[in-house]
C-alpha cells in the first residue's frame, strides 16, 4: 500500500527530497543522500507501473491460440476519492498535500495517492495484480506475515541504500491487492522506524480497505 499541494514534478515520488528544506550550506554528500532516496522511489514506482502494463498485455482469453483482450474492466477502488478527509486526519496525514497518480496523472491499472504526515510520506497503491505478484517482484525482500487492524498483510522492505527509509504491506483483494508505503524523511533526527509508522496509520487506513 502504492500529496493544498506542493507544486512539484512528482511530490510522492521524490517525497525525501521535498520534505525537508535545506539551507545552502548542505554539503555535496548530504545533497546526493536525499536524491538516492527519491531515485530510490522513481524506481520503485517504475516497477510497479511496469508490472501493471505486462499484466494489461497478457490479460484475455485466448482464440486459435492466440490472447485476445479482455473486454470485463476491472473497477478499481480510489485510496484519493474514497478516504475521507477525516480518516486521514485520524490517521495523522494531511488532506491538503494529496497526491494522485504519478506526477498527478492517472496509470492504468492502478490507482495511486500519497499524503504527508509529520516526517514521512504515506502512499496507497490499488492495483490489479495479485499480492502474490507483489511478493516476487524483483527487489522485494524481508517479507514477513503482519497484522493491522485485524487484517493479515506481507510487510516487506525494498532493496537498496535507503532501505532502511521504507516499508510496505500488501494486502490481497477482490480486485487484486492494496498496498500501503511508508518513506520517511531523510536527514530528521527523530525519525521512528517506517514499519512501526505504517502499523499505526494503517490501524486508520486498512479498515477502510474494500475486502
Amino acid at each position: 500500500m502504492y500529496l493544498t499541494k506542493p507544486q512539484t514534478t512528482n511530490k510522492a515520488l521524490s517525497a525525501a527530497l521535498l520534505w525537508h528544506r535545506r539551507s545552502d550550506s548542505v554539503d555535496t554528500t548530504s545533497r546526493c543522500r536525499r536524491e538516492r532516496v527519491g531515485m530510490s522511489h522513481r524506481i520503485k514506482i517504475s516497477l510497479i507501473a511496469a508490472l501493471v502494463a505486462t499484466a494489461a498485455a497478457a490479460c484475455g482469453t485466448t482464440k486459435g491460440g492466440s490472447p485476445t483482450p479482455s473486454t470485463a474492466p476491472v473497477t478499481l477502488w480510489n485510496p484519493c476519492t474514497e478516504i475521507s478527509d477525516e480518516d486521514l486526519r485520524a490517521a495523522g496525514l494531511r488532506p491538503e498535500t494529496e497526491e494522485t497518480g504519478i506526477g498527478g496523472v492517472r496509470q492504468d491499472g492502478m490507482e495511486i495517492c500519497a499524503w504527508r504526515g509529520k516526517n514521512f510520506f504515506m502512499n496507497v497503491y490499488s492495483v490489479k495484480r495479485s499480492a502474490r505478484e507483489v511478493e516476487t517482484r524483483e527487489g522485494n525482500i524481508e517479507f514477513e506475515d503482519v497484522q493491522i487492524a485485524g487484517r493479515t498483510g506481507r510487510q516487506f522492505r525494498v532493496q537498496g541504500t535507503n532501505k532502511d527509509l521504507t516499508c510496505d504491506v500488501v494486502f490481497s483483494a477482490a480486485q487484486g491487492a492494496f498496498e500501503l508505503s511508508v518513506l520517511n524523511n531523510y536527514g530528521r533526527s527523530d525519525l521512528e522506524d517506517p514499519c512501526v509508522v505504517l502499523q499505526r496509520v494503517g490501524n486508520s487506513l486498512v479498515p477502510l480497505l474494500p475486502s
